[in-house]
């Protein structure tokens, strides 16, 4: 049988992270006591970055992206994703 696991009430995250870190969950739970959770909502985290594309380029992008009817960004993305899938 396990022991049951008193979790304390944090003053920030930092304290709660060093609580989490030092923490064997094994020592508490048995591999039947987890469920499966989705996250439908939760997004990404994005950067923003800085490229350089000649002019001539920009243009070609920008006009495809206005013929998809999508904006020129998120065609840029679309673009990398596949080009990174093709590579992997």
């Amino acid at each position: 049988m396990k022991k049951k696991l008193k979790v304390p009430k944090f003053k920030n995250e930092a304290e709660e992270w060093e609580f989490w870190s030092k923490l064997d969950l094994a020592d508490y739970f048995e591999a039947k006591d987890l469920v499966p959770v989705s996250f439908p909502n939760l997004k990404p985290t994005s950067r923003a970055i800085s490229i350089r594309l000649s002019e001539a380029m920009l243009v070609r992008l920008k006009e495809q992206a206005n013929e998809m009817q999508v904006p020129y960004q998120a065609l840029i993305k679309q673009y990398i994703a596949q080009g990174l899938s093709k590579a992997a």
